[in-house]
């Protein structure tokens, strides 16, 4: 990829972002389109991108527009339909999914790889912490901001290995070559694209025939994937309690989760979860499985696991005090959202947990109404807004009214994204969790603002 100029439409996803920091660390000219500006955009800009948010020729700068010398990235996220794509399709320019970028750069490093419906982000932040705490080192495409280092891109001048997000929308993961693969879980999702839930987990089935012949599949115990791996690849499983990676002596009580992670080689005793969360007990495993294949100690993985800080929008606490707790959570898939909402009871038995929702997605809502209400309704309290359509066109009769009727939970209400401050305004909280993949972050700020000026 001889490119001095790279042009990204689509420039404020956080997979596209990391990229974007990737081509302006190696001296490359960056620009791009989005449709919103966001702190994420204002950065890039700081950084050296430039960046504008309409769709118009006219704002693209005139040294990317010469084919010879622009290399085009996009996410599918963006619609055929918009005029730079257009533009750039019609004119020849070398064009690229973000997928197939990240797939270049996989196949001369040595890949981490980490697929699955839920648990992506997670586990590739952690694995990413723990080789950079250690003498390994890293590089690392992140699906979310990580919090001990404030990116979602790790670069490192001594390391070989590439810690990357394996995307399955759009089959994205099929473009990567990797070293080491995880497969988290693989509930259907993305039918839109899919069509069948076996087309789902054939998908997923091919991602592991990429896997490279001296490499290893760490999968998920009970996850309906058949490996289709190269000969010469050496498959383990894990989870939370069963596998030949798993822990033992798991101790929850005092606001910590310590336990004793198990594998063919060892035990590690005594590990302190710097996220205490209960479903981070398996992504631990996962990431510390992984680790260990990268040459990382049982020292350094003690040490790293405890100053883990998670990524931001994965169970972050935005507010923790003694009468109220604020947590926000990407959750967008039933079965996340129950996790999610499993995890907040367990930490706090005794409280009313209220839940808000924004739905992501027309067809996701639509092929799971069910699911959805089934998984809300584990709330006290459920605040339901508008679906974020994203990428999509509405489809007629699917809004949230179809799965807020089939909510079981004593309290609940339908609701505008405009009309959430206010109606919290003047709610009784005890543990408030924002919940979705849309653009309900846009409003945590203020929301906590809120919180805050109440507990003063």
């Amino acid at each position: 990829m001889n490119y001095e100029l790279i042009y990204f439409v689509g420039i404020g996803g956080i997979g596209m972002s990391n990229l974007a920091r990737y081509f302006m660390s190696q001296g490359k000219r960056v620009a791009g389109y989005d449709r919103v500006e966001t702190p994420l955009t204002r950065a890039l800009v700081a950084e050296g991108a430039h960046i504008h948010y309409e769709d118009n020729l006219q704002f693209i700068p005139d040294e990317f527009l010469d084919k010879d010398s622009t290399l085009v990235v996009y996410t599918p996220a963006i619609p055929a339909s918009h005029s730079e794509l257009q533009y750039f399709r019609e004119n020849g320019f070398t064009m690229m999914k973000r997928a197939q970028v990240l797939g270049e750069i996989t196949k001369t490093s040595d890949a981490v790889c980490i697929a699955g419906t839920h648990g992506k982000t997670t586990v590739s932040s952690m694995i990413a912490h723990l080789l950079r705490q250690s003498t390994v080192d890293c590089n690392a495409f992140l699906g979310g901001i990580l919090k001990n280092y404030g990116t979602n891109l790790l670069l490192s001048d001594k390391s070989n290995i590439t810690v990357a997000e394996a995307d399955e929308y759009d089959r994205s993961f099929h473009w990567l070559r990797p070293w080491i693969a995880v497969i988290t879980s693989a509930d259907p999702d993305h039918l839109d694209i899919y069509g069948t839930p076996e087309a789902y987990r054939e998908s997923f089935e091919h991602f592991t025939s990429l896997i490279r012949p001296d490499g290893y599949l760490i999968l998920k115990k009970g996850a309906p994937v058949t490996p289709r791996v190269n000969s010469g690849v050496k498959i383990f499983t894990y989870s939370e309690t069963e596998g030949d990676y798993h822990a033992e002596n798991i101790r929850i009580g005092g606001g910590e989760i310590v336990f004793d992670y198990v594998s063919p080689s060892g035990k590690i005793t005594d590990i302190s979860l710097g996220v205490p969360v209960k479903v981070n007990i398996e992504n631990a495993v996962a990431a510390i499985a992984s680790a260990q294949l990268c040459g990382v100690t049982s020292d350094e993985i003690r040490a790293a696991m405890h100053t883990f800080g998670g990524a931001k929008r994965r169970f972050d606490f935005l507010l923790k005090t003694p009468n109220l707790v604020f947590i926000d959570d990407y959750a967008h898939h039933p079965n996340e959202l129950t996790a999610s909402i499993q995890s907040i009871r367990q930490l706090y038995p005794d409280r009313k947990v209220t839940g808000v929702f924004q739905p992501h997605l027309y067809t996701r809502t639509r092929d799971f109404v069910d699911e959805f209400a089934q998984s809300l309704s584990l709330l006290d309290d459920v605040v339901l807004l508008d679906i974020y359509p994203a990428r999509e066109e509405p489809i007629e009769g699917i809004t949230s009214q179809i799965v807020f009727d089939k909510i079981t939970s004593k309290e609940k209400v339908l609701l505008k994204k405009a009309e959430l401050l206010p109606f919290l305004k003047n709610k009784e909280l005890e543990v408030l969790v924002t919940l979705g993949a849309g653009d309900i972050e846009r409003l945590l700020p203020e929301i906590k603002e809120m919180l805050e000026k109440r507990n003063d």
